[in-house]
């Protein structure tokens, strides 16, 4: 079984998703052993409590980005994480952390990637920069996450269509319904049945 970790900075709608794709069978090929905050106060925390999963609050603005990472790394590995899953993780993670898991952390970005992507892209700022240009389709990416923000392969897209009268708030809803919280689960038992096989290919 593939020991899932998942990065999250506020409500933790789309840790929920996960949480409960994995209760529901529809991930079969990875554990969600661990959830992690960089902010104090981020309710995802108490959803994963509430699922029975253990959760780790690291305050990154108390001891700072570099201490953060390297106690972030520690509980990674004390936990024998094998794949991160960064949702609603609002931090940018430096090389040291992308290198200990090359092509092992996956993020979710709330458009369809190229568009409305990069540094300082995220939350209502995408849906609000999709509304402004004037899009008819948006909808949501999972990636690999590398030194690039938003710059990894992509791993699934699923467009959701942008309808009159919609708001940034309201945009942002449906995408996450129709898109993040769908396709955050299936990127992940993709990404553990990756894994699983390697492993089962080093123990031959």
């Amino acid at each position: 079984m593939v020991n899932v970790a998942v990065l999250v900075s506020g409500g933790g709608t789309n840790l929920e998703a996960i949480l409960k794709a994995e209760e529901e069978g529809r991930i079969k090929n990875a554990a969600i052993s661990l959830a992690v905050s960089d902010r104090e106060g981020a309710y995802a925390l108490t959803r994963a409590r509430n699922h029975g999963k253990k959760a780790v609050l690291i305050n990154r603005r108390k001891i700072g980005g570099k201490a953060f990472e390297k106690e972030l790394l520690k509980v990674l590995r004390e936990e024998s994480i094998d794949l991160v899953v960064l949702a609603g993780f609002l931090s940018i993670l430096s090389e040291d952390v992308i290198n200990a898991y090359p092509d092992r952390i996956i993020n979710v970005h709330p458009s369809l990637i190229p568009s409305f992507c990069g540094k300082g892209c995220y939350g209502l700022k995408v849906h609000e920069a999709a509304l402004e240009r004037g899009v008819k389709v948006t909808g949501a990416t999972v990636h690999l996450v590398n030194s690039i923000p938003d710059g990894g392969r992509i791993l699934l897209q699923k467009a959701v269509c942008v309808k009159d009268g919609d708001n940034a708030e309201s945009l942002q809803k449906r995408v996450m319904e129709e898109a993040e919280w769908i396709l955050l689960p299936q990127a992940l038992e993709m990404m553990a049945e990756t894994i699983d096989k390697e492993k089962k290919q080093c123990l031959n």
